[in-house]
């Protein structure tokens, strides 16, 4: 008989130990998952980022009076080469899409410009990237709820704590960014 209650005691401590062992691993992956995410936007960041400079040469020769657009976007700019954290660098994303959105809507003055292939060729780039970046901040925001909920739940938040795990925050458009694009379709500029 006592054979047997250390047998179920062992079988017990064994099933423990591979239940924690679990969480663990799934914990770490979510973790991962989250970095990984991030680090997908952070590459079609740098792309845009990459971009940029071609673009701002190009639009120069025809927008000679759109020095605040030009400014707003190299203040964008700058701000994201001094980003360290995804928090950081997710403010100046929303910083440069919103510096961009300007630009393109300045340059709706300007038909030469719109004209010209190579600003067309910027244009699209930019505009896919954009499209990319947002299909990745999703992917990023799902995978931020996912291990989120996972660290709050019982029993993952005792193994969450003991792994000092924290809550992730998600990609969040600001409040100006939700606010209607002013356009002006004013001729002969």
């Amino acid at each position: 008989m006592n054979n047997i209650l250390s047998l179920a005691f062992l079988f017990a401590m064994v099933g423990l130990a591979v239940y924690v062992v679990m969480i663990f691993n799934g914990l770490i992956a979510l973790k991962n998952d989250v970095v990984k995410a991030w680090a997908n936007i952070d590459v079609l960041l740098k792309q845009r980022h990459d971009e940029l400079p071609n673009l701002v040469e190009v639009c120069k020769g025809y927008m000679n009076y759109e020095r605040d657009t030009f400014e707003r976007v190299t203040r964008a700019r700058s701000q994201y080469e001094q980003a360290v954290s995804v928090d950081q660098k997710a403010q100046a994303d929303q910083s440069m899409t919103s510096a961009l959105r300007g630009l393109f809507a300045v340059a709706e003055n300007y038909p030469q410009l719109k004209a010209n292939e190579n600003f067309l060729k910027l244009q699209n780039r930019i505009t896919e990237l954009e499209s990319e970046i947002a299909d990745r901040r999703e992917f990023y925001n799902d995978s931020v709820n996912t291990f989120n909920v996972r660290i709050q739940q019982v029993p993952d938040t005792m193994i969450a704590a003991f792994m000092s795990l924290k809550p992730q925050s998600m990609f969040k458009v600001e409040d100006a960014d939700k606010a209607p694009v002013k356009m002006s379709f004013a001729a002969g500029q």
